[in-house]
């Protein structure tokens, strides 16, 4: 199998990674506008003097996109999300698998637009295939399939540092403009079966993980259901997702937006025309980029209901960890790998339903599963 990585960033290369360490991949392309610094890991990789292909690509250059599809079996999207309808769009043209990290539901949406092309061309083209959404939705989707009725899906999941530091307790573990992006964005939830709004960063509560992470606060942010608020509502009376950090965070960030630093909209500074979010990100990105302090995801999904008359619920539970021998991040492992996941399974023809389909509406979860655990990620079931 010959597979195409979009982005050389942290997760992009972390896909390639795993790409390469599969015996049936014979060849992995990794474009990006620059990818002269690839991760030490990447070069480190099984065969990845004999498989590995660097190209230098231009996502914005349709050709240039076609030319690199050209012979591939699956592409893997690991750029911002704003690319993703038109790298979907090419896949379709050229005839390939394509999956991507997502994270914008209007864009999904969008992709879905494409699904008759798809099965035409008898392709799967999988949005929104990271950590979350992506991870968590085939999980709760799992649920959801083993109960008659369904009460409530919650879903929290948060990427953070294994030793905090002041002042936010966070280090960022993937893009800075797309953690503000979910601080000020609107999430989508489920109430009383109702699909609504609710403001980012609201409605605290605490989470408690085994030792020694101990007390999380969870919050809501836009995203981590992707379409599946909208898939169930009038079906599932409560449906939401929250991210989780080391608490005092949510009320930090809340007063840094409402103070109108995370805006985007310029504002005259004398004279000049500069962008609050901007500075924002350039102010705290090297502040909170640290590449030596390891990180940590963890995640919890619980979906309960009755199973033949009777309350049930299923819960997942993960602490996955920087793994030092490699020096691949947890999120890298977490979402990166996922994506990897996505596409070898899409070329293997173990994604049964052709089109363009959301992970909780094709995705085999016990195969997943499976997949995850032979990498070390461990998803602990319980069910009660």
């Amino acid at each position: 199998m010959k597979m195409l990585v979009l982005g050389a960033g942290l997760q992009g290369s972390a896909c390639a990674y795993d790409l390469l360490k599969d015996p049936d991949v014979t060849e992995v392309r990794i474009a990006d506008l620059r990818v002269d610094r690839l991760p030490e890991f990447l070069a480190k990789a099984p065969d990845a003097g004999r498989k590995l292909k660097p190209v230098q690509l231009d996502v914005r250059d349709r050709a240039a996109v076609l030319a690199a599809m050209r012979g591939c079996d699956a592409v893997m999207s690991a750029i911002p999300y704003y690319f993703n309808y038109e790298m979907a769009e090419c896949a379709v043209e050229a005839g390939i698998h394509f999956a991507d990290l997502g994270g914008n539901t209007e864009i999904v949406f969008r992709q879905k637009e494409l699904d008759a092309q798809a099965v035409a061309k008898k392709i799967s083209v999988m949005p929104d295939c990271g950590l979350a959404p992506g991870m968590v939705n085939i999980l709760a989707a799992h649920g959801i399939g083993q109960l008659d009725d369904v009460e409530a899906v919650r879903i929290f999941v948060g990427g953070l540092p294994e030793e905090p530091q002041g002042p936010l307790n966070y280090q960022i573990v993937y893009s800075l403009e797309g953690v503000l992006d979910y601080y000020t964005t609107l999430s989508w939830v489920v109430r009383e079966k109702r699909r609504t709004q609710v403001k980012a960063l609201s409605e605290i509560e605490h989470i408690e993980f085994p030792h020694p992470i101990g007390t999380l606060e969870a919050f809501h942010t836009a995203g981590g259901l992707s379409t599946m608020a909208f898939t169930y509502e009038g079906v599932i009376p409560t449906m939401e997702y929250k991210t989780l950090r080391y608490p005092g965070h949510a009320k930090i960030m809340e007063a840094i937006r409402d103070l109108g630093l995370l805006e985007s909209e310029p504002i005259e500074v004398d004279g000049a025309r500069v962008s609050p979010r901007a500075v924002a990100v350039a102010a705290m990105g090297p502040r909170l980029t640290k590449p030596e302090s390891a990180d940590l995801v963890a995640l919890r999904v619980v979906v309960s209901g009755t199973k033949n008359g009777r309350p049930k619920t299923f819960q997942w539970d993960l602490v996955d960890r920087y793994d030092q021998q490699t020096g691949i991040s947890a999120m890298e492992r977490t979402t990166g790998f996922s994506l990897a996941i996505t596409g070898l399974m899409q070329a293997r023809r173990q994604v049964s339903a052709l089109g363009v389909r959301t992970p909780d509406e094709a995705m085999p979860a016990p195969a997943y599963i499976e997949e995850l655990r032979k990498r070390g990620i461990d998803i602990r079931e319980t069910v009660r």
